[in-house]
């Protein structure tokens, strides 16, 4: 239980905000709730806003997609991939909108680890990293069905 002012209440979010501060929510220190309702957040995992690349396409814009994790280039799994993902690698790598998201190495085979399978992006994260998937390299993933995408 806290003590002292209750800044925030009513506090809404989609979970698709860049930060706490930008969720819906009642005037500052306008509240009418009590410390015995108090509200907590435990974070777990890794939020990862780390690089990403698009390898072997005909331009910047276009290619295999492939992230750095732990100091190592890897690729990404095209289960569950779909424009909404491949808009958040676009967007993140400051090309256009996303064209086409492909699967099946149409890029190529990459190499060393599949490092995500399984991407649930709503298509307006900033970054790889905010969208739901499963632990780092935990798949069955093989390179034949690494993704792709290709911007504007």
């Amino acid at each position: 239980r806290g003590e002292g002012p209750i800044w925030l209440d009513d506090v809404t979010c989609t979970g698709n905000e860049p930060d706490f501060f930008r969720c819906g929510h009642r005037t500052w220190g306008e509240d009418n709730c009590h410390h015995g309702e108090d509200a907590g957040v435990v974070c777990a995992g890794e939020i990862w806003t780390g690089e990403v690349r698009l390898a072997a396409g005909p331009h910047l814009c276009a290619g295999r997609v492939e992230v750095l994790h732990e100091g190592r280039w890897g690729t990404v799994c095209d289960i569950g991939w779909d424009l909404r993902d491949a808009q958040v690698v676009c967007r993140q790598l400051g090309c256009g909108p996303a064209l086409v998201a492909v699967g099946g190495a149409r890029f190529g085979r990459g190499s060393g680890q599949v490092w995500l399978s399984e991407l649930t992006c709503a298509g307006s994260e900033r970054h790889l990293g905010h969208c739901p998937a499963p632990p780092w390299g935990n798949n069955t993933c093989e390179h034949q069905r690494d993704a792709a995408v290709e911007c504007a």
